[in-house]
């Protein structure tokens, strides 16, 4: 990938902590003492990446943003 590096992001204003990110991808996300995701990562190892894209297409609410 020639060294771009992947983030994930979460919007705490929208999740809804259903937690679906924490099962598909729980090496990136968790759900914090809140219930509301949080990214654990500060960058996505490329071996998480389809797993993290996944998280993002899966949210109910479009609350992850990979870049």
């Amino acid at each position: 990938m020639g060294g771009f590096e992947m983030k994930a992001s979460v919007d705490r204003d929208i999740c809804i902590g259903c937690g679906l990110c924490e099962i598909t991808c729980p090496e990136v996300f968790e759900l914090d003492d809140e219930m509301i995701s949080t990214v654990i990562v500060d960058e996505i190892p490329e071996d998480l990446e389809e797993c993290a894209e996944e998280a993002e297409e899966e949210c109910p609410v479009t609350a992850i943003t990979i870049d």
